[in-house]
């Protein structure tokens, strides 16, 4: 029975069912939607739980799998459309002209002394460089981490200590809403903070920004790719468990989880998502509103679609410039048939003139993709009375690189369900358990959304440089089984459809970004004026969540007057963006002279989100001042 036989008369939980009863079977026929070089000798080791290996001994790469293999059939083909109505850019490169990019880039790399399994850090703006650097990266070999431009120097050292990567690529700016952003003195700070010190950055010089090259370090892109025009750099065959790529996500402590990637198994679970989730077919346009920086950039911006053969937007803008018809604009012109955005762009574009949504062609858009945070009944209907188009909800991670929880429309035409992402994939074990016995809850019951593993293909490997570390954070918090939490919960209809209910951990939301509270609160603790702080993530029409901080300050009376406590927050604002970036500026920073906590000095996050979201805080009998959350309810009530 080849891939393509998989879904004949069957329905959604029947191909589910078989894809955990027949592991083996079931993802040997999903490899035949990709090219290996080698074969595969074992479709599955889970001989050392809860670590899995995917199609063990087989060779391939993604570079291949995503440009090379469509250049006999589609050469002349669009493979990477780019737009930028920040500075007015537009061009689309062929799949030929996208392969002799990735080879100049890769060869760029080569002469830089990148070799098979060293690793390169991308900190770029939406440019079609960036992809050229991720797939040169693949292609040879390398390790890429991607970090998010808008990430500060702080944590931008971060994570060039934990990678350690040889080489760094980059640009002079990045454009948000027609402001530039330049991106070489965060660098240049950041690499300055970093112990280990990267031996060569390549500089793409938009135009947009001045800066200063380090002599014998920095080295310009346009002339050395003016060197490799016509250089050849063959694929490296890679086995199927090496390290395809890393991307840092925040994590209840103040480090940074570089979650790892394999090789044979993402392209496996893409290639298949392709197929039977998002319905995309080769010679389409797939267009992901979404930033190279995050998870869903890599898997349904550069590599998912072109693995299938899509053209794909890579989009530098807003929803809103020049105005708010601008994405629906590159549905009509590019004839988009899968379009893949976030709640909070939709819910920005739920306050403008509704008129827009009507304006152009969406004749070829097939299905609109949500993902990034929970999406409400509201915005979901919305939406989906104004284009006329199907709403697909999915919830996913950036440790599982594709979705948990959806509908998929290329096995069975099941509705969806509006406050519901849908039911599990074929390949997750899904299960609803007690937080604190580990069994199983019923039907409407509320627990912590989990997986039994081995974790399908596509999921992480581990955590980059510390197994430790990936069993302790994702397997040993369930009691008494050795299962993968989310760190979400959940309940779950008597129809199967999931619903997700927020965070058990102290990771926050916003508008699709998971900022650990913690390193935040580490960054307002580095001000001298702090003494200690609580961050809590509170639930916003807009974002989704957004972040809230109280302070106890080391002299209260720096705070008594109004001018000096909105100086003072000014300036702890200030401290979060020049360490973490504006993604993790607090919404409001309030002062109080104590935080509620245990008996035993925990913080009481938990009773400071329900007061900040007017709800009951819940069991308070440990707490050792009740006056604590009255000062909370007061700081609210006096800025509000």
């Amino acid at each position: 029975m080849g891939a393509g036989d998989a879904t004949k008369a069957t329905s959604l939980k029947e191909f589910h069912a078989r894809s955990i009863a027949d592991r083996e079977g079931f993802w040997a026929e999903q490899a035949a939607l990709i090219d290996w070089h080698e074969p595969f000798r074992r479709v599955l080791d889970y001989t050392n739980p809860p670590f899995t290996r995917w199609f063990v001994g087989g060779r391939t790469n993604l570079c291949h799998n995503a440009v090379d293999r469509h250049l006999a059939s589609r050469r002349d083909s669009p493979a990477l459309i780019f737009v930028s109505t920040e500075t007015g850019a537009e061009r689309t490169y062929t799949f030929g002209e996208l392969h002799r990019e990735v080879v100049r880039m890769a060869a760029i790399m080569r002469e830089l002394g990148v070799r098979r399994g060293d690793r390169v850090l991308i900190y770029m703006p939406m440019i079609p460089e960036a992809t050229f650097a991720m797939l040169a990266c693949a292609r040879i070999g390398a390790i890429h981490s991607v970090v998010f431009g808008g990430f500060a120097s702080h944590s931008l050292a971060s994570r060039i200590d934990d990678a350690s990567p040889v080489l760094v690529v980059s640009a002079d700016a990045g454009s948000r809403a027609g402001k530039v952003v330049p991106y070489k003195p965060l660098l240049d700070a950041a690499i300055g903070m970093a112990r280990n010190k990267p031996a060569n950055v390549v500089m793409v010089d938009r135009g947009l920004a001045p800066f200063e090259r380090v002599a014998g370090r920095d080295h310009d892109y346009a002339a050395l790719r003016e060197r490799h025009l016509d250089a050849e750099v063959p694929v490296e065959w890679l086995e199927s468990n090496e390290v395809s790529y890393t991307l840092y996500t925040s994590g209840t402590t103040g480090v940074p989880k570089g979650v790892q990637r394999d090789v044979g198994g993402y392209a496996v679970a893409l290639a298949a998502s392709m197929k039977y989730i998002f319905c995309g077919n080769a010679g389409e346009t797939y267009f992901s509103t979404s930033d190279i920086g995050w998870v869903v950039g890599h898997s349904y911006i550069v590599y998912g679609p072109l693995i299938a053969g899509m053209a794909t937007i890579m989009y530098e803008g807003t929803p809103l410039r020049p105005d708010a018809g601008i994405l629906w604009k590159l549905v009509e012109k590019y004839r988009v048939t899968v379009m893949f955005s976030a709640p909070t762009a939709i819910r920005v574009l739920k306050k403008q003139d509704p008129s827009w949504l009507t304006r152009y062609d969406l004749s070829s858009l097939r299905a609109l993709f949500l993902a990034g945070e929970p999406l409400d009944e509201p915005t979901a209907r919305w939406i989906g009375e104004a284009l006329g188009k199907p709403i697909v909800d999915n919830y996913w991670q950036t440790e599982t690189g594709w979705p948990i929880l959806t509908v998929a429309h290329g096995i069975e035409k099941t509705p969806t369900r509006l406050g519901s992402p849908g039911m599990p994939m074929y390949g997750y074990d899904l299960r609803l358990l007690h937080e604190q016995t580990g069994e199983e809850v019923g039907v409407d019951q509320k627990g912590v959304v989990a997986i039994v593993p081995p974790l399908p293909p596509g999921c992480m490997q581990t955590v980059w440089g510390d197994d430790d570390r990936f069993v302790r954070t994702y397997f040993s918090t369930i009691p008494g089984r050795l299962v993968y939490s989310t760190f979400d919960w959940g309940i779950r209809d008597a129809d199967g459809y999931y619903f997700i209910l927020g965070r058990t951990d102290d990771v926050i939301n916003v508008a699709g970004h998971r900022l650990g509270t913690r390193e935040i609160e580490e960054s307002l603790s580095s001000h001298p004026a702090v003494a200690e702080c609580a961050v809590v993530g509170v639930a916003d029409s807009l974002k989704g969540q957004v972040a809230m901080a109280f302070v106890v300050l080391k002299d209260p009376a720096q705070a008594a007057a109004q001018d000096a406590r909105l100086a003072l927050e000014g300036d702890l604002m200030a401290t979060v963006d020049r360490q973490l970036g504006a993604v993790a500026r607090p919404a409001r920073v309030h002062f109080v002279t104590l935080l509620p906590k245990t008996r035993s000095g925990k913080v009481l996050r938990r009773s400071i989100q329900a007061i900040c979201e007017a709800r009951d805080p819940g069991d308070l009998t440990t707490i050792e001042d009740p006056g604590a959350l009255d000062q909370l309810r007061q700081a609210l009530g006096s800025r509000t």
